[in-house]
């Protein structure tokens, strides 16, 4: 049963100087640069019939390119820190596509996302940080050159069940501004 979710994916250089932000804080596990993501929507756990019928819904998803920039740092779970990401600057086109996503998802009969969509890339998951580790990480590493970088596609990942952090399985990949059928790896579910 695939564990699904669907996402845009980073440019190598972006990925390489996110990574670069690596280290300095206790309690941290390092997500690896090749599964940085910006996560759209989280579907779950389905079994394959319903994996192709995401499939083919995310088909019908039509979006130009959409500019990204990455702007800071930051954290989730202030007073019991969880992850450290790095922040995307919210955009009408990105919450478009997101949107769009959600709807596609939801005439499925699939339950609809509880939490608000805040566009980040995960960039660590924390256990046992304290939050003055977090406040003295951010103070130290918060600030960085922002970067952007256009997406031309969003994709469709598995993964593994786990804590999070990957690896990630590229399942298929949609076009944004290219209205034709996508191109996408022999499926893997199961």
């Amino acid at each position: 049963m695939p564990r699904l979710f669907t996402a845009l994916e980073l440019p190598a250089d972006v990925g390489f100087s996110l990574s670069m932000l690596r280290g300095g804080l206790p309690g941290a596990r390092w997500i690896d640069r090749e599964n940085y993501h910006i996560t759209l929507r989280f579907i779950g756990d389905v079994d394959e019939r319903t994996a192709d019928a995401v499939d083919e819904m995310l088909l019908e998803v039509e979006r130009e390119p959409i500019p990204i920039r990455l702007n800071g740092l930051g954290s989730f779970g202030s007073d019991k820190p969880r992850s450290i990401h790095a922040a995307i600057e919210p955009s009408r086109a990105l919450s478009a596509l997101q949107g769009d996503i959600e709807r596609a998802i939801r005439r499925l009969g699939l339950p609809p996302e509880t939490r608000k969509f805040v566009p980040h890339v995960s960039l660590a998951r924390l256990r046992h940080a304290s939050t003055l580790d977090v406040a003295d990480y951010l103070a130290m590493r918060g600030y960085f050159p922002p970067r952007s970088f256009t997406a031309a596609r969003f994709v469709l990942f598995s993964s593994r069940d786990s804590v999070g952090g990957g690896p990630y399985v590229l399942e298929a990949a949609y076009p944004l501004g290219q209205h034709e059928m996508p191109a996408w790896p022999a499926r893997r579910w199961g």
